[in-house]
């Protein structure tokens, strides 16, 4: 069975091997496209990721998922969602580590929006999962966060976990399901 490509807004290495690897055992194969749009800065994931798919397919002008992933801190009433990157850009592992998970209340839920624009219609599927975050980074640095977040159920990190075992179950994995679904039960447009 020939797999059919859908092209990946990203400028993230990690970012786009994470997706391809998601996608390994279905009929797609993922396509990063670097194509430089202006990010809105926002708290409402949902209203930048569709920001995000409405410009890169204005860019592409073909069928293009985007991603973003946030981190909703009950310690800071579910601070910062979509300016996530800004959050950790400023405090990195340790300081989110020192300010939450060191704090009364280190729950933590993490969410992947997913945007898929064919030019027909913009699609938007939500993973989450709940966790605390630990006390000091433990595992690997290289993925953002991934040393900090214990999703719920786990002693681990997803750093210490390795990806394999993020994989089978990150917020991620939850919204690629959900979208892997609707594009096996839709006709997309390639």
């Amino acid at each position: 069975m020939d797999s059919m490509e859908l092209r990946f807004l990203t400028k993230n290495k990690n970012k786009a091997e994470e997706f391809q690897e998601l996608f390994s055992h279905t009929s797609f194969s993922i396509v990063p496209a670097s194509v430089p749009i202006n990010e809105i800065q926002t708290e409402d994931m949902e209203e930048l990721v569709k920001d995000k798919a409405l410009k890169g397919f204005a860019e592409l002008r073909r069928p293009v998922f985007v991603d973003h992933t946030g981190l909703y801190f009950d310690l800071l009433n579910g601070f910062p969602g979509g300016l996530t990157e800004i959050f950790w850009n400023r405090l990195e592992n340790k300081g989110i580590c020192d300010l939450i998970g060191k704090s009364g209340n280190p729950r933590v839920r993490a969410a992947t929006l997913i945007g898929y624009c064919d030019g027909r219609t913009l699609e938007i599927f939500k993973g989450e999962i709940s966790g605390t975050v630990a006390s000091e980074p433990r595992g690997p640095e290289g993925f953002q966060w991934d040393p900090i977040f214990v999703p719920d159920g786990s002693l681990f990190t997803f750093a210490e976990m390795g990806p394999e075992a993020k994989n089978r179950i990150s917020m991620r994995r939850v919204a690629i399901n959900e979208f892997i679904n609707h594009l096996n039960s839709h006709d997309p447009a390639y």
